[in-house]
């Protein structure tokens, strides 16, 4: 698998991969942390171990690229670490780009500030740990957007699994507890005290620990991942 790489700056890798200009006027970022060993889904890696969490991360990229490759948007991949070639993400249907510096608030802004920038009119940002997400929450986030500021997934956790925005709004990614237990009933109490049209989708179960995997829709009738799960373990 093909690694572009720079040891300078971040934006210097970036600017190794293609300038893109929107074809459309939608745009859906794929945030994703480069899959090494022991690096990702770390939650997980403590009940099955690092090889396994390994395996199913990337099963769950597998995932979320056949979800996204459904959606009538530009599709951007932000990767944490390089830029890579000949992976799961299709360079002819995914538009490669590396995320910034900073807490994951910082991260997203940029990537939102970036899109906008250029002349998108909707941006919706999801991760990609989410065995349940259908390519149907991302179509109906994109139509909220034709009459709400902000649309939010919420995930089980207590944060979300999907942010969307018609128009940049900074605040949203400032000073918030994220990775707790109250990242959304934060983000939702300053969106209505600011009254800032929004509205929220379907809550969904984002994958971080083995008991999130089991209990997974998507993993009851999902027999490959079942297989592999049993492959793993024997």
């Amino acid at each position: 698998m093909g690694i572009l790489s720079n040891n300078d700056t971040d934006y210097s890798q970036d600017m190794v991969a293609n300038f893109y200009f929107p074809t459309l006027k939608k745009a859906l970022i794929i945030f994703t942390k480069n899959p090494e060993l022991g690096k990702c889904k770390t939650r997980l890696a403590k009940t099955i171990g690092d090889n396994s969490a390994l395996e199913i991360y990337k099963y769950l990229l597998k995932h979320t690229a056949t979800v996204a490759k459904q959606i009538s948007a530009d599709r951007y991949v932000f990767y944490s670490e390089t830029i890579q070639k000949n992976d799961v993400w299709d360079e002819t249907i995914f538009r490669k780009k590396l995320q910034t510096k900073g807490d994951l608030g910082v991260k997203m802004e940029n990537a939102f500030i970036d899109l906008f920038q250029i002349g998108y009119e909707k941006v919706i940002i999801i991760g990609s740990d989410l065995l349940d997400l259908k390519p149907q929450h991302i179509t109906l986030a994109f139509d909220a957007l034709h009459t709400n500021n902000v649309v939010i997934g919420p995930a089980d956790d207590g944060g979300y699994y999907l942010l969307g925005l018609s128009k940049m709004n900074k605040s949203i990614f400032v000073d918030k507890p994220w990775s707790t237990s109250i990242l959304l009933e934060e983000t939702l109490k300053e969106l209505q005290e600011n009254n800032v049209p929004f509205t929220t989708l379907e809550t969904l179960n984002d994958i971080d620990t083995f008991e999130d995997l089991l209990t997974s829709e998507a993993y009851q009738s999902d027999l490959e991942l079942q297989q592999k799960i049993k492959q793993l373990y024997d």
